[in-house]
């Protein structure tokens, strides 16, 4: 028998085929799978005008069996099947796709979506196997006929017998590798893990013999070994059935066993669309992050299905980085797959859904503010920190979208607060949404400067969390109310008359002010006295736009760079430590530096900053105990 070349320009090509387009090995089995649920496509939609087809919907069937002991595992369906001059087309030019011809003729016609374009995929079973051998019998003919080809050098096909119409695809399997083992493709348990990864809702069934051990009939402990027709796949995705036919607990179940969770989710979100954009959504937002989520390793991303088939396991691209949180899936008719239908090959399609899918999930997390507070705050204390980072990166682009959502401590109760609440319930002529950052909401509370503010009947946003400020200086401001952070050295609730006593209190006492300062050197930039405290002596205010929270934040992260916040050392003008300092300038001043060097250390620890020579501050504190 003469063996035919093939047409596409061969040995390149097929190398091509076999080592480039496909990322992993696996997929041949998905390919060839697909392949038979297209073949029987064909068939069930001539049976539905053809009675002499004799078939019933439920009988389309795709079957697998491996052989060990052969080193071959076979793909078969009872498909349209193909003529000798089918499988000449259709295997003997590489990239000739019989389904994407039938495609273009029923493209019209509703019911059958054909997963096949490219005729490429037949040719990843080289991947796995050195030898492949297709036996068909079209429907209708008499005879079968077989082709074999074992890669780049060419094909045969001869005339040959077979009970019944359809197409067996059988893989002589390579010999393992030190890197790979493909005998793993004859294990019951990868077969059946592959099916369900990629091909689990083909539409037909997929069938394999499997052996099952079970308790012998009339004993109480031995048991045999059985052989049983198991059904591989489940066949109708969930997401294809209406919500009101499914029960939380099918979703719950579903959500549980596909995403690794021991939770059910806290809310299931569903989307169908049709028009631009067409697809079935089905969300999951998870009740607690995963063990990664805040870590470098996790991957964000939505399993990507087209017509059931499994895209791809992570698509990032569904997902903006704030709503990385969300778990679940897209079924999409409409995209444009690369050629080994692994990637996407435009995204303009992905983009229109994925800008969906964000507006959806935003307007669930809205209602679920709106509606169930209790659960928000749940989902808040979780994920919060993600829905903020969205505020601060990208320099803030989106924003608007996001800053309804974002909840903060308050010092009314230190319960959980809203934007739009705190702006609603403002005092008369409060122009300043007023905020304090510090590790807790009790730390907070011990910040000297927040006095003045509460006196006032103000409240104030607690900021807990290590991005909040950052995200409210993203802001900038909120319905026209900016925000103000209490330890902000513009921050002056005095009024025009102490504000001008003040400035004449610092200004007599320029000299001591001076002294102070160039004792306590580069650790900050002013030190003056201030009218803000009650009880307090000191306390520590910054200039410009870095605070000491945010000092602290950005010298924690891992690239090296540091920053300084413009640190003012200020002191209470009406506390007895002032008229001490006026004191010693006069007659001690080795004691006014030690006392210099007391107060910013004072200060430091009530902000929140640590202590920058904790001996020298020990020795002083000891000093000043004995006298």
């Amino acid at each position: 028998m003469r063996k035919k070349q093939f047409k596409a320009e061969s040995k390149k090509l097929m190398d091509l085929m076999i080592n480039s387009i496909y990322t992993h090995k696996e997929i041949f089995l998905r390919e060839l799978i697909s392949n038979a649920s297209d073949a029987l496509d064909k068939l069930y939609f001539r049976s539905l005008t053809d009675p002499s087809v004799g078939l019933k919907k439920d009988e389309f069937i795709i079957r697998l069996h491996p052989d060990k002991d052969a080193r071959t595992l076979t793909v078969s369906d009872n498909g349209c099947g193909m003529t000798a001059e089918e499988l000449e087309q259709d295997l003997g030019t590489i990239a000739k796709s019989g389904s994407q011809i039938f495609k273009n003729e029923t493209e019209k016609t509703k019911g059958v979506d054909i997963i096949g374009q490219f005729g490429v995929g037949f040719y990843s079973a080289f991947m796995v196997a050195d030898r492949v051998t297709v036996v068909s019998r079209a429907f209708g003919a008499e005879k079968a006929n077989r082709w074999e080809s074992d890669g780049a050098d060419g094909y045969t096909i001869e005339e040959c017998d077979s009970d019944t119409f359809g197409t067996t695809v059988t893989l002589h399997l390579k010999e393992d590798t030190d890197d790979e083992s493909y005998s793993r493709y004859l294990e019951t348990y990868t077969l059946e893990s592959l099916v369900k990864k990629y091909s689990d809702y083909i539409r037909h069934p997929i069938m394999m013999l499997v052996e099952t051990q079970r308790l012998k009939e009339g004993t109480e402990n031995e048991y045999e070994t059985v052989t049983e027709d198991r059904t591989l796949n489940s066949m109708v995705p969930l997401w294809k059935r209406q919500r009101k036919n499914v029960k939380d607990e099918e979703y719950n179940n579903f959500y549980t066993e596909k995403f690794m969770d021991y939770e059910p989710p806290a809310r299931i979100i569903t989307s169908k669309t049709e028009g631009s954009a067409t697809y079935t959504a089905l969300l999951f937002i998870p009740k607690h992050p995963p063990f990664d989520y805040y870590t470098k390793e996790y991957e964000k991303g939505l399993q990507l299905y087209s017509r059931g088939v499994l895209i791809m396991d992570k698509c990032a691209d569904l997902l903006p980085d704030y709503f990385s949180f969300v778990k679940g899936l897209v079924d999409s008719e409409d995209l444009s797959l690369n050629i080994s239908r692994e990637t996407l090959q435009q995204d303009a399609q992905l983009k229109l859904i994925a800008k969906t899918i964000e507006k959806k999930i935003k307007s669930e997390l809205q209602k679920m503010l709106a509606n169930e507070r209790e659960a928000y705050e749940a989902f808040f204390k979780n994920f919060g920190i993600q829905l903020k980072f969205g505020v601060y990166n990208d320099y803030g682009m989106h924003k608007e979208e996001l800053q309804d959502l974002l909840l903060f401590l308050s010092s009314n109760e230190k319960q959980y607060v809203t934007l739009s609440e705190y702006v609603g319930r403002m005092k008369d002529g409060q122009d300043t949404i007023y905020y304090a950052c510090g590790e807790t909401a009790d730390k907070i509370d011990t910040l000297p400067q927040l006095e003045a503010v509460k006196e006032k009947g103000y409240e104030v946003l607690y900021c807990t969390e290590y991005v909040d400020e950052f995200a409210l200086k993203m802001l900038h401001e909120y319905n026209g109310k900016h925000f103000q952070n209490v330890c902000d050295e513009q921050l002056d609730l005095s009024t025009e008359e102490e504000k001008n006593a003040l400035k004449e209190k610092n200004e007599n006492s320029k000299d001591l002010l001076a002294f102070l300062k160039e004792t306590l050197g580069d650790s900050v930039t002013e030190v003056r006295f201030t009218n803000r405290l009650k009880n307090a002596a000191v306390c520590l205010t910054t200039e410009g736009g870095i605070s000491l929270d945010m000092q602290r934040v950005l010298n924690a992260m891992p690239n090296g760079n540091k920053v300084k916040a413009e640190t003012v050392l200020e002191i209470n003008e009406e506390h007895p430590i002032a008229a001490k300092l006026a004191d010693l300038f006069e007659n001690d001043k080795d004691t006014l530096a030690e006392y210099a060097k007391l107060l910013y250390d004072q200060g430091c620890l009530i902000s929140g900053a640590p202590v920058q020579d904790p001996a020298e501050f020990s020795r002083l504190i000891s000093k000043l105990m004995v006298k």
